[in-house]
């Protein structure tokens, strides 16, 4: 009877960690993104052409990654400063908007 009760838990578990009750919110990281990131990066992504010669740059595709898209956030990448006074509940769900865009 344990052993039962131990793999139901288990099965329920990893439903409910698939289902993403732990995910971060895209609704919230469009709020954030489009009061940090959208005037260079542009709406969906595809970045502000006016921005970048202002700026003197090329804009790159933003990144494909969860670790690649969290580093610029928090680093910055050539001429774009680290976005400052971001949670990281808040970076995390940028990323999740961001990941948006490529569907």
């Amino acid at each position: 009877m344990q052993k039962i009760l131990g793999i139901t838990l288990i099965c329920l578990l990893a439903v409910f960690c698939t289902t993403g009750a732990w995910a971060a919110d895209a609704a919230a990281g469009k709020a954030v993104y489009t009061a940090k990131c959208k005037a260079c990066h542009g709406a969906e992504g595809e970045g502000n052409p006016a921005m970048a010669k202002m700026m003197k740059v090329e804009m790159k595709p933003l990144g494909a990654t969860t670790a690649d898209i969290k580093g610029v956030i928090a680093n910055g990448q050539g001429k774009m400063k680290p976005i400052a006074g971001l949670a990281p509940a808040d970076v995390d769900n940028v990323v999740a908007y961001v990941k948006t865009f490529k569907k």
